[in-house]
């Protein structure tokens, strides 16, 4: 009761003196949340009283004598190897993305099955770019872009708050000097009714979360007294649709898993547990023929069927190919590559074939001022008379590595400001060399392409010293030497004990 009676005492004059204190650089605590930068950030109107929270309006244009912005929207390839080779000294970076981490994709498939923990493969973005939690310029925003004001340099952006009932969301705008649009894409479903509903895709670390809970759990339930013969085989059938190296790639993850850890511990199922892999056309078609056929060859050793087939429809329980065939199964894969966003595609921008947004030999969009498109959102139009780049991680990388050094140079040229670069010479444009393709297919094996093109000459090879290749190089490319360590502890853990099987 005393100390109640104290606090009483001094709340309004220390809400006072606390509220009053405006020092740049320090923090404001008010009714309504609490400010950073006041200069920059300015509250508006307040939410009710049960959550107490107050609305931004945003970042404001930079004024003189502060640093010009760069806003990056995504945290993928290209966004994360711009962030880290832009230089700090000339830019404020701002990050607006909806994951606070980058995903390391070739070993992602990996972790669906024990193979990699999770964390291995997540690169946090303040390990890429350190200022962004260090700099008071320099801010990284969990939201979503939702528009673009190319006249006004604004983007308006909307806060996720990952389904939680007791925040809502809420927007604000950022304005910029230079925009970055790297938003990646998003998986092809080509239209066919049911694959969002129950497929699953293989391209954040929560799809790799649920593919493998739910892998354990039909094992588990395909154990249990009371299931019909027909259930279990259908609840042990995974299928896997689209041949490229993700789906290949897990494929060969999957079996490996059964033949070496199922069998061994769930061994009343080991005879029922089958993995399909459905595919169009020609699997891994970037790779020639004789990579392609050792790849099936060893596939088939590992008990991986093959169908060749196109997706019609999606049923909960089955899916149905254009000729009729149905294919029961338990869990559903899918990866048959990737097309634009719903986000990139309500752009009013030139967009490139494919619907991808269009942009020049130096990774502008030439119909508006100070905004680059980088990665798997972007392909060059067709008056650059370019083919548009694949998606790959090394294409989207390349690009993030050479905006960043022209965003270098041109804030270097006092162009870094909103429409002060269009008298600066560029210099050379972008142009991307193929340095191969690798793809591991199980059973200690592996494939590596290291030529341009399939007709080109160069090494490629196959088997055990491919697949040492695959893993060196790998785990080379992973960015921080912590999540390197934990990789090949985790590689050293599996290979000893085996993978582990608990569902968490």
């Amino acid at each position: 009761m005393f100390m109640i009676k104290n606090l009483r005492r001094i709340s309004p004059a220390t809400s006072s003196a606390i509220t009053g204190f405006k020092n740049p650089g320090s923090f404001t605590l008010s009714s309504r949340f609490y400010t950073t930068h006041e200069t920059q950030i300015q509250p508006t109107t307040t939410i009710s009283n049960d959550l107490d929270r107050s609305r931004y309006e945003g970042l404001a244009p930079t004024k003189e004598g502060e640093k010009p912005r760069v806003v990056v929207l995504g945290s993928g390839w290209a966004g994360c190897r711009l962030m880290k080779g832009i230089d700090t000294s000339l830019y404020d970076v701002v990050c607006v993305s909806p994951r606070n981490h980058m995903v390391f994709t070739p070993l992602l498939a990996s972790t669906c099955v024990g193979t990699l923990e999770f964390r291995s493969v997540a690169e946090p973005i303040s390990s890429i770019q350190p200022a962004i939690s260090r700099e008071p310029g320099s801010y990284f925003f969990l939201a979503n872009c939702s528009r673009l004001d190319s006249d006004s340099h604004e983007v308006h952006c909307e806060t996720l708050t990952d389904g939680l009932d007791t925040i809502k969301p809420w927007k604000f705008k950022i304005a910029y000097d230079k925009l970055v649009v790297a938003c990646g894409a998003e998986a092809s479903t080509f239209g066919i009714q049911g694959v969002l509903e129950n497929a699953i895709f293989l391209r954040e670390v929560h799809h790799a979360q649920e593919i493998r809970r739910k892998l354990l759990l039909n094992l588990m339930l395909s154990d249990t007294p009371g299931i019909s013969k027909e259930e279990k085989k259908r609840l042990l059938h995974c299928v896997v649709v689209g041949g490229g190296p993700t789906g290949v790639e897990f494929s060969g993850e999957l079996s490996d898993f059964i033949m070496k850890d199922v069998r061994q511990r769930y061994a009343h199922v080991k005879d029922d547990i089958h993995v399909t892999l459905i595919e169009a056309k020609d699997i891994l078609s970037s790779f020639d023929d004789r990579l392609r056929r050792y790849a099936i060859k060893q596939l088939n050793k590992s008990g991986v069927r093959f169908m060749r087939g196109i997706v019609k429809d999606v049923k909960p329980q089955k899916l149905i190919l254009d000729d009729g065939t149905e294919v029961p199964y338990g869990l559903l894969v899918w990866s048959t590559g990737v097309g634009p966003s719903s986000f990139v595609r309500s752009l009013d921008l030139p967009k490139a074939p494919g619907g991808r947004i269009g942009i020049d030999e130096w990774m502008r969009v030439p119909s508006v001022q100070d905004v680059f498109a980088i990665g798997d959102c972007s392909g060059y139009l067709e008056t650059t008379g370019k083919p548009t780049l694949p998606a790959l991680a090394q294409v989207a990388e390349r690009e993030g590595k050479y905006l960043s050094k022209l965003l270098n140079e041109i804030g270097k040229a006092n162009g870094g400001r909103a429409n002060s670069a269009k008298e600066i010479e560029l210099g050379v444009p972008f142009v991307y060399k193929h340095l191969g393709s690798m793809a591991t297919i199980g059973r200690y094996k592996a494939l590596v392409d290291l030529r341009e093109s399939k007709d080109a000459k160069g090494i490629s090879m196959t088997g055990f010293v491919s697949w040492f290749i695959w893993r060196s190089a790998y785990l080379t490319r992973v960015i921080s030497w912590r999540n390197r360590f934990y990789v090949a502890i985790n590689w050293f853990t599996t290979f000893v004990f085996g993978r582990d099987i608990s569902r968490i």
